[in-house]
């Protein structure tokens, strides 16, 4: 442990004169508040620290003192059902010490050290274990089984193993053997440094769909499990409503939600949402597979840049037990502005609208953690990363935004004219795109069977062609149109209206399954068809609109129940009724 004073101070970087007392990214404590911070830079003259806590009342020859240890947090039980800042310091236990306002330098175990945990352990004796694979198990909430990891970095033949029972956080209940003959204490918890990504045994394909119950998403532009995607979108276009709607409906098995710069009163509408929320699957409550990093606008800027990293860690921690696991940055925007602002303290070289010329390579950095993997653990598990941005302006050119479209494989562009017309979600269903087709199709074959993928086509085809012709119905308008295009127009409507529109909060429609999703384009694409005869008999399409089918169509998600598809089968019935009639 290295001791060293301060020597000059900018916002939250400082500087310290001495270059022998420091490693790179190394943690340090600064002050006599024993403030957090990070070492970003050492020269031959003097060394540079970001400090994640506000520095105001720092001076000149307050002091300096070195960890020896990069910054990391604490994994272990009692991640789950908590909310932490940027660095992993639980924000319920710091208020209960120090109100409603966190104080300076506030030093609060990442964990509850005094809590106790039923351990099953799961080794004997003699057992070699390699880093990753599991040494005992604990209830971490009622719905998700925590397994204690072997850290990555050790391995070795198991010498003692404590009896099942109730053990506190560092208690140790194993003792391993490592190959040079030096024992280790195995506890409930590990450190683990959060720049880093953990190991997996082997990475695997993303062929597996990550499914949201958004129809938008699931049918038009999917994402795979350990897949990538963006939400750009301007002010009020619903980027962290859509991030609510995933984490709420999609079937990973935890949520990590990291509000990143977000406004105060915004993310504590997600700590309640999230606290009342009931999970479908489990029927408890939704915070016993969810954890949160909260870290507002308000918050120091240096903090705001770790808690993705922080994010993503515990995400990895989650992903090596064999769970699936999402996670939510909202927004990257935020976080790129927190580098903007810490490059622009350590007077570097600006590059593209001020941000730092390593914009590009931090994103990469980000997005290839995420990933689907063959764990140590056994079995396979996920990490999702999918990241809102907030493009100024709704200017989907800035630097950001280009950049993140680089580095992720799904771009689900929010518009602001949909928003404003309370089309929720609000996809531009012309801007987005998902490159995961050639991985999701064949599961999407095997499991809902050809036509799902065909629909599919051509239900971006009629929304293609649609858009093609408004160009020319708003330079001259529809009358002059005939009737068979005229009738792509109506059709593409019922899609819009009745299939990508979504009401988050009917009983019914704010979570569809994959099959209801099939069956409903079935429908749609069926009264296509025999619309196309009908104006095919040069019968006016006035004819076919006056049955009323179409507008019947744009409420079918309303009508019927989740659990009735067995009624698509009448709207069938009826279609082919009516039109066989008119064709009489």
């Amino acid at each position: 442990m290295n001791n060293d004073v301060i020597y000059g101070i900018n916002g939250p970087v400082i500087t310290v004169r001495n270059t022998d007392s420091f490693e790179m990214m190394e943690m340090v404590h600064v002050g006599a508040q024993n403030l957090v911070g990070e070492v970003i830079g050492i020269t031959d003259k003097q060394t540079t620290i970001q400090v994640y806590e506000e520095t105001t009342g720092l001076k000149p020859g307050d002091p300096v003192t070195g960890t020896g240890a990069p910054m990391n947090v604490l994994l272990g039980p009692g991640i789950l059902d908590n909310i932490f800042d940027g660095i992993e310091r639980p924000l319920k236990a710091i208020e209960a010490q120090s109100g409603a306002f966190i104080s300076r330098g506030a030093s609060v175990s990442s964990l509850d050290p005094d809590r106790l945990w039923s351990v099953t352990l799961t080794v004997k004796p003699g057992d070699r274990l390699a880093g990753g694979q599991i040494y005992a198990t604990l209830p971490e909430t009622p719905v998700i089984e925590h397994r204690l990891l072997l850290h990555p970095d050790l391995s070795g033949v198991v010498r003692e193993v404590k009896p099942n029972g109730e053990y506190r956080l560092h208690d140790t209940v194993a003792v391993l053997e490592d190959d040079r003959g030096e024992r280790h204490n195995l506890t409930l918890c590990q450190q683990w440094p959060i720049r880093t990504a953990r190991p997996v045994a082997q990475r695997l394909t993303p062929s597996i769909p990550l499914i949201t119950g958004q129809r938008v998403m699931d049918t038009l532009f999917p994402i795979a499990k350990g897949g990538t995607a963006a939400i750009p979108g301007g002010f009020g276009t619903g980027k962290t409503m859509s991030q609510h709607q995933l984490a709420k409906w999609c079937d990973a098995d935890i949520i990590i939600y990291v509000g990143c710069g977000e406004r105060g009163n915004e993310m504590s509408q997600v700590l309640d949402e999230f606290s009342e929320l009931i999970d479908p699957k489990s029927k408890r409550p939704m915070t016993d597979r969810t954890a949160l990093i909260a870290n507002t606008s308000n918050m120091p800027v240096a903090a705001r840049e770790a808690s993705i990293y922080t994010g993503i860690t515990l995400a990895e921690y989650y992903r090596d037990m064999g769970y699936h696991v999402a996670m939510m940055a909202d927004s990257t925007s935020r976080w790129a502005e927190a580098l903007r602002e810490i490059s622009g303290r350590l007077e570097e070289m600006p590059a593209e609208e001020g941000f730092p010329a390593y914009l590009p390579s931090r994103l990469a950095e980000f997005y290839e953690r995420g990933g689907r993997a063959e764990v140590c653990s056994g079995g396979e598990g996920s990490v999702t990363l999918i990241g809102a941005v907030s493009p100024q302006g709704s200017d989907f050119s800035e630097p950001v935004t280009q950049n993140t479209k680089r580095f992720t494989r799904v771009f689900w562009a929010l518009d602001k004219a949909l928003a404003y017309a309370r089309h929720y979600p609000a996809i531009n269903w012309m801007n987005s795109y998902s490159e995961y087709f050639n991985d999701l199709d064949p599961w999407f074959k095997a499991h809902l069977g050809e036509d799902f993928v065909a629909y599919r086509s051509r239900i971006s085809a009629l929304l293609q062609e649609e858009s093609s012709l408004m160009e020319i119905v708003k330079l001259i308008g529809s009358d002059v149109l005939p009737d068979d295009q005229k009738l792509v127009i109506e059709t593409a409507r019922v899609i819009r209206v009745g299939f990508l529109q979504q009401n988050a909060f009917h009983p019914e429609d704010t979570y569809v399954p994959l099959e209801k999703q099939k069956r409903m384009m079935e429908v749609i694409l069926h009264l296509h068809e025999k619309a196309k005869e009908v104006v095919a008999r040069e019968i006016p399409i006035s004819k076919i609109i006056q049955l009323g089918l179409f507008d019947k169509l744009t409420k079918m998600k309303y009508d019927i129940p989740n659990s009735r598809l067995d009624m698509f089968d009448t709207y069938l019935r009826d279609i082919d009724d009516k039109i066989g009639a008119l064709l009489q």
